[in-house]
């Protein structure tokens, strides 16, 4: 019975199960009432095979992103189109869905970062940023190697700027899986998540916030083109590029 096997983090399946319904049962109230979400897109994850697909994101919060994207996601799975209204699909979570955390945040004290890792955190190390401080260092390359064992299993959500900061750069590691794994990449875009909550995204700062998360159709990519070139295509999908950066300081 495959809830009692492992998964490919080597987290058991049935612990897995129990930790992601029961944070989506104490999320849910905050997603569904507390907060105003809009799921779009969702007719994109129609067909979509169970492994090898990336879905990139930008970033606006440490866990309130990837959790309201997951309820999105199981949501669909159990066949609602464009909702989060039907809390059913809470117990039957996709147990191959796993996302990107930097390493410094999934190590930090206390029981939450150890719980969200466990629920499916592929940790990397920032080749540009650590402990608050700007530096460079090589690419994680052990870290893109477990991305790649995670996706030949299941699903991955991953946000290519590393960081909460609006339109900052996207990064090479993104590129390098893509190039290495030739995913299925499924843009996601979301908004009101930096408004709504704190940094870490566990502490609502302003209820009855319009949130959205907007799935777009997978990118069609070039693997053979160059990890800047690649880069580019994300960003503008994502719309954290510098095209849009400047069209939102002029509207």
């Amino acid at each position: 019975m495959k809830i009692i096997k492992k998964d490919a983090l080597g987290n058991t399946y049935f612990f897995k199960w129990v930790l992601l319904t029961l944070v989506g049962f104490l999320t849910y109230p905050v997603f569904r009432w507390m907060q105003k979400v809009k799921v779009s897109g969702t007719q994109h994850l129609r067909d979509l095979p169970a492994t090898n697909v990336l879905f990139v994101s930008n970033h606006q919060t440490y866990y309130a992103d990837v959790i309201a994207i997951m309820h999105a996601m199981f949501s669909h799975k159990m066949g609602y189109k464009d909702t989060i209204n039907n809390p059913i699909y809470l117990i039957n979570p996709s147990l191959d869905c796993y996302y990107v955390a930097a390493e410094e945040t999934m190590k930090d004290s206390g029981i939450v970062p150890k719980l969200f890792s466990y629920a499916g955190a592929v940790t990397v190390k920032r080749s540009w940023r650590s402990s608050g401080t700007d530096m460079k260092r090589n690419i994680d390359f052990k870290g893109i190697k477990e991305i790649s064992t995670v996706l030949k299993q299941g699903m991955l959500i991953t946000f290519p700027q590393g960081t909460t900061k609006p339109f900052a750069p996207g990064r090479r590691g993104t590129a390098l899986t893509i190039k290495d794994c030739n995913p299925i990449v499924i843009p996601v875009v979301i908004d009101g998540f930096r408004r709504a909550f704190n940094k870490k995204g566990l502490v609502v700062k302003k209820p009855n916030m319009n949130l959205s998360i907007r799935f777009k159709a997978p990118l069609q990519l070039d693997h053979t083109a160059s990890s800047e070139e690649i880069m580019e295509q994300i960003m503008d999908a994502i719309e954290q590029s510098p095209a849009h950066r400047d069209r939102l300081v002029k509207a």
